[in-house]
């Protein structure tokens, strides 16, 4: 692992973005799936099931019977015909999800996602391998590797619901916000580094829990600093408590019915939290960048600001 080849990483987004979007105009790499299959399981670890949890979510609310499992569990949905299994993996050779689909191989439809160019261990007998086309991650983060699982994710969606998806569209958006972010970083990274520094807590709705699971991550991985995620609503049970003994200090991404439940307590406790995408009542600062109107595109793109932030604290 290497601070300044992760930051080199972060800085090519916007073109494996691009690269992905073209692949994406030429071809759906999903379409030899059936719409509306009896179930789905989607297996990954780390970042991978990060974005599964958000694409499980977005299939239940479609009405197909998803789930996002820990590759490491003992048993999950029984082997079936009628089960599409959706293993996840930026190496392709993860130990726990490669043991995971061995349980399916032969007995349900296996789809692999790997951003490995080498025949994945995932990927054998599967029906379809899915290449997420991050390119080397040379600083030993899965960063570009995470928003192209997320952004083939909703690809996929679209595929098994039905639903129309515009995918170069939205990743030609997302590379924008990206940019921006990158281009525009000296503006708003010496803030956000003076109002996070200390132990983080990222919070972010159900629908976009992965921002704050993989914005965590990227604090502990990199600059190994104390970080933990929480969803915007569950807050108020969980995490609320830390605000009157601790010197909180999170990153909120916003979009949440109960942003306001989670901000008054902040107002009162007078805690400190940076908003990424939108402003809220008593946030000590708010970062904009654009296209953070669409749902979508915060999903892609708002983990780059505390890779950003770790990537800095790294290098120090």
């Amino acid at each position: 692992m290497d601070a300044a080849l992760f930051l080199r990483d972060l800085e090519e987004k916007p073109e494996a973005l691009d690269r992905l979007a073209g692949s994406l105009v030429d071809a759906d790499p999903f379409a030899g799936l059936s719409a509306y299959p009896r179930r789905v399981l989607i297996l990954g670890m780390g970042s991978s099931r990060y974005a599964a949890r958000v694409g499980a979510l977005r299939l239940r609310a479609a009405g197909i019977d998803a789930i996002a499992e820990y590759a490491s569990a003992e048993a999950s949905l029984p082997a079936t015909p009628e089960t599409l299994v959706v293993a996840i993996s930026a190496t392709g050779g993860s130990r726990e999800t490669v043991d995971a689909v061995a349980r399916y191989r032969g007995r349900s439809p296996i789809v692999a996602l790997t951003n490995s160019v080498d025949p994945a261990p995932i990927a054998e007998d599967a029906l379809l391998t899915v290449p997420m086309l991050a390119g080397p991650e040379r600083g030993g983060v899965a960063c570009r590797s995470f928003q192209h699982t997320l952004a083939l994710l909703l690809a996929m969606n679209a595929q098994l619901t039905g639903v129309a998806f515009d995918g170069p569209g939205l990743l030609r958006r997302v590379a924008e916000a990206t940019a921006h972010l990158l281009d525009k970083r000296h503006d708003w990274l010496p803030m956000a580094l003076e109002l996070l520094d200390g132990d983080l807590y990222t919070i972010a709705p159900v629908e976009r829990i992965s921002s704050a699971e993989q914005s965590a991550l990227m604090v502990r991985e990199g600059p190994r600093r104390r970080a933990d995620a929480t969803e915007t609503g569950d807050w108020a049970h969980v995490d609320v408590y830390l605000t009157k003994t601790l010197d909180y200090r999170a990153l909120l991404f916003p979009g949440s019915r109960y942003d306001d439940q989670a901000m008054d307590w902040v107002r009162q406790r007078g805690s400190t939290v940076l908003s990424v995408g939108a402003p809220v009542e008593g946030a000590a600062g708010v970062i904009r960048y654009p296209h953070d109107d669409d749902a979508d595109v915060r999903l892609l793109t708002e983990t780059l600001v505390a890779e950003l932030v770790a990537a800095t604290w790294w290098a120090a």
